[in-house]
């Protein structure tokens, strides 16, 4: 299990370099339950959709890298690195061409190849100032 747990993490994280939006509906049960939801963001598989839409339409060349997985029971977790350009509205932030780096945790639970559970935690903080929508602390 946990072998094919880090293998659907990795094909998702795949799924959203290759700006293949097909990995979702492959990937995620219609009820997911996502305990870390962006502000507005629907609930289930139409949710996570949402999210990965306001992603590549404010960041097109966005690129995230697995640092480290570790698979435990029935769950995944990831700290990935993520990137982009942000040359397009995010979240109703008008584009500022300014490039942002920031960190992720995310957990995930698959029962029957398909993510049922996530959990994330992403430094929205640093990503916002690197923007220049926050000032530098």
């Amino acid at each position: 299990m946990s072998a094919e747990n880090k293998a659907m993490f990795q094909q998702f994280v795949d799924g959203m370099n290759a700006k293949d939006s097909t990995f979702i509906d492959r990937l995620v049960d219609p009820n997911l339950v996502d305990h870390d939801p962006m502000p507005g963001q629907s609930e289930g598989l139409e949710g996570i959709k949402e999210q990965i839409e306001v992603l590549f339409a404010g960041f097109p060349d966005l690129k995230v890298t697995v640092n480290k997985l570790i698979s435990e029971g029935d769950v995944v977790s990831g700290a990935v690195k993520t990137e982009g350009t942000h040359t397009g509205e995010f979240m109703g932030i008008p584009a500022t061409n300014k490039k942002m780096s920031m960190t992720e945790i995310h957990m995930i639970r698959p029962e029957n190849g398909k993510m049922i559970e996530h959990w994330g935690l992403a430094d929205a903080m640093t990503m916002m100032q690197q923007l220049g929508v926050l000032p530098e602390m």
